[in-house]
């Protein structure tokens, strides 16, 4: 894992830890405290909300909900082969995503999605319930759905964490940023000149008649 690596890397960081966790399979902002007091300061911030954590997520289909709170519990059921699964139950903890579209491609949606709770796979299982998986979750998207973007050359799960913000001691903001990772991307303009393509064959077809 990703703290492991870092460990090794840097031996004489030996409280080295991470603050919290992404989804095997996302790229993004990761926290890490390099000492204990501060992983309990930080671990402390995650407590009381005030940590305010945005991703981007490709999901399949034409998004039509503008921007949706989406506010359903979320209970970890059972394991499948070794790893946490996730379901919408009213047995479970409140998760509450907000998510609003930053780009329409067709076939696909580019969310803005922020996760206002920070409970296990809530923004792919809040995905899911809005009946627009996110491309490439082979736990809780289509499989037909995935075949597809897997043949245009996604080879791993849309999501990433864009950025994260919280109060240092002094009360001011600290604000981080990751860039889209090149693989990610590449996908993106690859569907986006797909889409184009189409377009333009319609608009063709459409003056033709």
């Amino acid at each position: 894992g990703a703290i492991e690596l870092l460990r090794a890397a840097r031996p004489k960081l030996r409280d080295l830890s991470l603050v919290h966790r992404i989804d095997r399979g996302t790229s993004g902002c990761l926290v890490i405290a390099k000492k204990r007091s501060a992983l309990r300061k930080l671990q402390e911030k995650f407590r009381l909300g005030v940590v305010e954590k945005n991703y981007l997520a490709l999901v399949v289909g034409d998004w039509q909900f503008g921007e949706r709170l989406v506010d359903a519990p979320l209970l970890v059921d059972h394991r499948r082969k070794g790893e946490r699964h996730v379901v919408i139950s009213d047995a479970g903890k409140s998760a509450k995503t907000l998510m609003s579209l930053s780009r329409s491609f067709g076939r696909y949606s580019l969310l803005q999605c922020r996760a206002l709770t920070g409970r296990t796979h809530q923004i792919r299982v809040h995905a899911k319930y809005t009946g627009h998986p996110i491309v490439g979750d082979e736990r809780y998207g289509g499989i037909s759905d995935n075949a597809v973007a897997f043949k245009i050359g996604l080879k791993r799960l849309f999501l990433h964490a864009q950025s994260i913000s919280f109060p240092e001691d002094s009360g001011n903001d600290l604000h981080f940023v990751a860039p889209l990772s090149d693989d990610l991307q590449q996908f993106l303009d690859r569907v986006s000149s797909g889409s184009k393509t189409k377009k333009s064959e319609k608009d063709k077809m459409s003056s033709a008649d």
